[in-house]
């Protein structure tokens, strides 16, 4: 395995790969890598000939500087994991390196991209175009992986791709859960142990909530999630919006649409740590 800190190095690495056609897989990610990152890597290695799994906390996706400047940052780490996984490449650029000038490209596509974590978090997907679209073009892979547990994120990336007309295949990865079902995230390492063990409540109130839905409405499965949830001291709720799993609009009844999903945001903890997850109904 090799790592590379430029897109002219990467470039120049990948030159054989594309002129003999050989398949390239992507794993965006901001590093922290856990199980779940694992899983993408694997699924990648399975289905192409080489992957890339790119090592970067990107600046632009955060409207919260002081959230940037606690991010957690485990590269030799993470360089080890990939490692035994079997990856090819992994690209750990500088900030320089990858906005060697101010990025003023402004992506805008509503509705997935100005609901929920677009409303609460303005400029995040914004900042997630700029730096996902510049690994796209940098790399130029055949399929790029990404994790169920940023639901939200998937999709706007998906209208992005198609917007912009590059040719890459998005993948999407079931959630990857501790045995307790807390969704895996690089932010559980700010978690502690007591905080660790309040934020299993999220999992196990949206999996609970699935029966619940079987014989309530939809405004009436919302109340039970967020109630059930900031019950517990420690635990408060930003949003839970139950959407269609395509526009991401919310549904007001279950037979609204083919796809429905639970989004959650939650703070955990006095600092807090702030934890998303996704539940599907149908």
């Amino acid at each position: 395995m090799e790592i590379i800190r430029t897109i002219r190095d990467l470039d120049e690495k990948l030159a054989n790969a594309r002129l003999n056609k050989e398949k390239i897989g992507l794993v965006p990610t901001m590093g922290a890598l856990h199980a779940g990152h694992a899983s993408l890597v694997r699924r990648s290695i399975e289905e192409n000939n080489i992957t890339i799994v790119s090592d970067f906390v990107n600046p632009t996706q955060f409207n919260d500087k002081n959230d940037l400047l606690h991010y957690p940052r485990t590269f030799e780490s993470d360089c080890s994991l990939l490692e035994k996984l079997g990856a090819n490449y992994v690209f750990y650029p500088s900030v320089s390196e990858m906005y060697p000038e101010p990025d003023t490209r402004a992506f805008n596509y509503p509705p997935v991209d100005t609901v929920m974590e677009g409303a609460q978090r303005p400029g995040h997907f914004n900042g997630v175009c700029q730096i996902v679209s510049k690994l796209f073009y940098a790399i130029k892979p055949d399929k790029a992986y990404f994790g169920e547990k940023d639901f939200q994120q998937i999709a706007v990336i998906k209208v992005m791709v198609n917007d912009l007309k590059i040719p890459v295949q998005i993948c999407s990865c079931p959630i990857v859960r501790e045995p307790d079902g807390l969704a895996l995230s690089s932010r559980n390492a700010l978690l502690s142990e007591e905080e660790r063990h309040l934020a299993v409540h999220i999992s196990k109130t949206l999996f609970a909530s699935q029966d619940y839905a079987k014989s309530h409405t939809v405004a009436e499965t919302q109340k039970y999630v967020v109630n059930t949830i900031n019950k517990y001291n420690g635990l408060k709720v930003q949003y839970y919006e139950i959407v269609d799993g395509d526009n991401l609009l919310s549904v007001n009844d279950w037979n609204e649409s083919k796809s429905i999903v639970g989004c959650i945001t939650v703070f955990c903890g006095k600092t807090p740590v702030r934890l998303i997850d996704n539940i599907r109904y149908k």
